[in-house]
């Protein structure tokens, strides 16, 4: 059922892409070539507190039938918004293993349907584990006023089962249109990281060529059958064995399945996608391929392979665990099940193709999946012809397409096929929402697409379970409102201004604000302007509401809190030196000044009586991989305690799949952080093995839950998460002095090309009844090395993917410019270019000019940069001047003139300059045309010292 778990985009393409797509909406296309934007989707909380959602279903009417594991079957309510019990299911949740330990398992309840017209027959379907007996069970009863009338159960259909070990039980149903039902079994066999085929005597529940591959065995495959009015079944024309045939079940649709999850039917096509959990394999070896999940099409019954074959015909070998070693390996096109545990058909049909496969790694033909822990999921096939009168319909873009989710990674990806039904491409739909472990989504009869959460906590409750629906507005969308305050609060009297500053409309209406500001105990204050100015003159802890409304009525809100009669601490970071980048092993010297009207300043050295303990300010110094985004960090207002150390592996962990299985304190499907620091307490070398585990996998420490590896991790980011947990346990605030020197460490594995974050935050003490208020500091270093996708400003330039993961690189024509903004050039003595100018480009060569502020503005350097001779001939060189000095332009408008041989990439020497500028490339050649490139430009690092 699940997966285990420890578990950055060019500007100016960006922008130019969102350029072209502004044009197109010009014009009137077809509404299927337009994507709707974002802000027209809105995920609205429908319930939260779940216990352990696994399924559920939307009537007609609106209500919502939801099933829990342990056995749990609840309604929910539209009308009252309210969640109730209807029954609790008697279920087996539990394995015994061969120590005679009783564990938790996949099993309970574990599907849910409703019958087709259950609007008139009020028949619901469920599948779940017998509570005593070894066997899943399909049973229909019937729902009378929001109860299981007693005795109407009818079990129509058994699925024998072992318990001396987890995993795989599938539960997913839905319906074509025949009134044929669908049925996903789990292949119920042993959880080893490549197939299970082992045939030794009393073995069999670790054999899956007894399950899976056993084609007289129900478990992993997906069965078809047509329930009838009287609680049995027939079996449909066109299964995958005709009714009667030898050692063969003819309710198969498909078989060789490890574990085929949720089920989706295309009403046009007739097509059968779902998600299917691969095997747990971070690297291919000799037993077998590195693991792969799938999101899958069948076109009409077939073989899916396993437990001999994963992804796109990946092979496992059969193993011979009696002497240890991988026997031969079978044929795609004629699979032959030779094992002893196999009571069905030795000659199997020939493996189907699998349409979406991926590993944990990136995969390199469907990247947009991501990486990491993963448990595919599946999802719905969008047709507006499916819903009656929906009030909320998905815009026609996604017409014919499969919304899917990957339990693990959390993201929606809308999948296009062409008109043959091929794949043909993906998209992540709606990325900013991000669900905690989807375990169910489907469309509603309003046209709204519902979420499954199952929170993060494995086998209990999970405070973040929740069901979420996701509604389209193809009208007019309510404001998006931002509120702030110029500070938090003070002592009595003082004055802010509120601001409500980012505030916009996506519709373009003009909006109506009003500021509401109260407190307990203090008469409510209205503001009718976007931005007043405000007076308290009573301790408190108020609200300031903002409430925006457009023209139609439609409105939305935001409020900030302000305490008032404690001022709130400043907090401050200072850096001797260039603030704007840091150099590897170049210390950071640093200073932190706090201070606070009641408690005092901070002390450096041993507290004073009035004074700040420099104890209780927490300072922190994180180096983080490139591309990580401090947005979270710096928006975040957390408590000064330990884990303010730790903010920047706080915001990783977060946007990772840490959570699917791992908690802080508590034991999920992986051990907690805490038992994590417990165990490596104290052992130094400790921190590099795990990071190499973070990144590569593991299994074998834990228990029988393997790790799943996260290539595409950066060692910096790894090397965060990594130090948090070991520190998990801290109960006192580890904290840096307050003012030092600091080396950063540039973990191994990373490129060096990320970022510096120094914070410092302190929470100041209450001052009677008022609450603390806290404040931080923090400040962000470069990686002095930028990409030309990293300016802000150009002009006359051509910004280009170089492919293959090479980054960017910039063609500069004649007068063109680009511009980085507000760079500190303290201590800045030279750039250094990766440019050059290649006659099979069409280069003619140029000078770069270095300006301040503006591209006419002060010249502090130049360069000249001539065409590059063809590898035959000599190396071609770069001639240097210093500002103030002459340059050679090119004599031809084809070629440039060979510069001398150089030693190196070209340098540009800087006129000595200090603090913060807009520092801008001005490339230049005035015998140029128009039309010819100068040069390409790669990267641009600033650097301390001439070399």
């Amino acid at each position: 059922m699940f997966k285990n778990s420890f578990s950055k985009s060019f500007s100016f393409l960006l922008n130019a892409t969102l350029l072209i797509g502004l044009v197109s909406f010009t014009r009137q296309d077809n509404p299927r070539d337009q994507k709707p934007d974002e802000s027209r989707f809105t995920p609205v909380v429908v319930t939260e507190g779940l216990d352990e959602p696994m399924v559920f279903e939307v009537a007609p009417n609106g209500a919502v039938y939801i099933i829990e594991r342990k056995g749990g079957f609840k309604k929910y309510d539209p009308a009252s918004k309210t969640v109730s019990l209807i029954a609790t299911i008697p279920v087996n949740t539990k394995y015994t293993n061969a120590e005679g330990v009783s564990r938790e398992a996949e099993e309970g309840l574990i599907g849910l349907s409703l019958d087709p017209n259950f609007e008139k027959n009020h028949w619901v379907y469920l599948y779940y584990a017998h509570p005593t007996e070894k066997k899943h069970m399909l049973t229909r009863w019937d729902l009378v006023d929001d109860k299981l009338v007693e005795g109407s159960e009818k079990v129509m259909l058994n699925v024998t089962t072992q318990r001396e070990v987890c995993c795989h039980t599938g539960g997913g149903m839905t319906w074509d249109k025949a009134g044929n039902l669908y049925l996903t079994v789990g292949n119920n066999t042993g959880n080893q990281q490549a197939a299970q085929t082992d045939e030794r005597p009393g073995r069999a529940s670790w054999d899956d060529q007894g399950h899976a591959g056993n084609t007289n065995d129900l478990r992993g495959k997906i069965l078809r059958i047509h329930p009838e009015p009287d609680g049995t079944y027939t079996i449909p024309e066109g299964n995958l064995f005709p009714k009667g045939t030898a050692k063969t079940r003819p309710e198969i649709y498909s078989m060789g399945h490890r574990n085929p999850w949720r089920i989706f039917i295309d009403s046009k096509t007739g097509y059968v996608y779902w998600g299917e959990v691969g095997p747990d394999a971070n690297e291919d070896s000799e037993i077998g391929p590195r693991g792969y999940d799938e999101l899958n099409q069948a076109r009409k019954p077939g073989n899916f392979g396993w437990p001999w074959f994963v992804g796109n015909d990946q092979a496992f070998p059969v193993y011979d665990y009696a002497n240890n070693k991988p026997l031969e390996k079978k044929d795609p096109k004629k699979p032959v099940n030779n094992s002893p545990n196999n009571t069905g058909l030795t000659e199997l049909p020939p493996v189907a193709p699998n349409f979406i496969y991926y590993p944990y790694g990136v995969s390199e033909k469907f990247p947009l999946v991501g990486s990491g822990s993963r448990s595919a999921t599946g999802g719905p096939i969008y047709h507006r012809s499916d819903f009656k009168n929906p009030k909320r319909p998905w815009p026609a873009y996604y017409e014919g397409k499969w919304i899917a989710t990957d339990f693990s990674r959390g993201w929606i990806i809308a999948i296009t096929m062409d008109e043959n039904g091929d794949y043909k491409s993906m998209e992540r739909v709606l990325p900013s929402y991000r669900p905690v472990e989807p375990i169910d989504m489907k469309f509603g009869p309003d046209g709204d697409l519902y979420v499954l959460e199952y929170g993060s906590n494995w086998f209990r409750r999970s405070d973040n379970s929740r069901l979420v629906r996701i509604e389209y507005n193809g009208g007019n969308r309510k404001p998006v409102v931002q509120a702030a305050a110029s500070k938090k609060g003070g002592k009595v009297p003082f004055q802010i201004t509120l601001s409500s500053e980012g505030t916009k409309d996506f519709d373009g209406d003009a909006l109506k604000y009003v500021w509401k500001v109260a407190a307990p105990g203090v008469a409510a204050r209205t503001f009718t302007t976007a931005n007043p100015t405000v007076s308290f003159d009573k301790p408190g802890v108020y609200t300031a509401t903002l409430t925006v409304t457009d023209p139609k009525g439609a409105s939305n809100s935001q409020a900030v809190k302000i305490i008032a009669g404690n001022e709130p601490p400043t907090v401050a970071v200072n850096i001797t030196g260039n603030k704007t980048f840091f150099f590897p092993n170049k210390p950071i010297q640093y200073a932190v000044q706090v201070t606070d009207k009641e408690d005092g300043s901070l002390a450096q050295s041993k507290a004073a009586p009035g004074q700040i303990d420099p104890s209780r300010v927490a300072i922190s110094i994180d180096y983080t991989s490139q591309g990580f985004d401090y947005a979270e960090v710096i928006q975040s207002q957390r408590s000064v305690d330990a884990s303010t150390q730790f903010a920047v592996a706080q915001t990783l962990i977060s946007q990772s799949d840490c959570k699917v299985c791992h908690q802080v304190a508590s034991k999920s499907v992986g051990p907690s952080f805490h038992d994590i620091a417990n165990r490596y307490k104290g052992q130094g070398e400790a921190t590099d093995r795990l990071i190499k585990k973070v990144i590569n996998g593991g299994a074998g420490v834990w228990g029988e839950v393997a790790m799943p590896a996260h290539p595409a991790m950066p060692a910096g980011d790894a090397a965060a998460i990594v130090k948090y947990i070991l520190n998990s346990t801290e109960k006192t605030l580890s904290t840096l002095p307050a003012q030092g020197s600091y080396t950063v460490k540039i973990p191994e594995g990373d490129n060096g090309k990320g970022s510096v974050l120094v914070r410092a935050a302190y929470t100041d003490r209450p001052v009677k009844t008022i609450p603390s208020q806290t404040a931080e500091s923090q400040l962000i270093l470069r990686n002095p090395e930028l990409s030309p996708d990293q300016a802000e400003l150009a002009k006359g330039v051509d910004i280009k993917a170089r492919g293959m993961g090479a980054g960017v690189s910039l063609m500069a024509f004649s007068n063109g410019y680009i511009g980085f903004k507000k760079l500190d050039l303290t201590d800045i003595q030279q750039l250094e270019l990766v440019a050059s100018a290649q006659k099979r480009e069409g280069a003619v060569g140029g000078t770069v000019e270095v300006r301040l502020d503006s591209p006419t503005g002060e010249l502090i350097g130049q360069t000249t940069i001539g065409v590059a001779q063809p590898r035959s001939a000599a190396p071609t060189a770069t001639s240097i001047q210093n500002a103030g000095g002459t340059t050679t332009q090119p004599k031809s408008t084809t070629t440039a003139a060979p510069a001398p041989r150089s030693s190196g990439p070209p340098k540009i020497e800087l006129k000595e300059t200090s603090g913060i500028h807009d520092v801008y490339l001005v490339f230049k050649n005035d015998q140029a045309k128009a039309i010819e490139p100068l040069l390409s430009l790669s990267s641009v690092k600033f650097s301390l010292v001439k070399k």
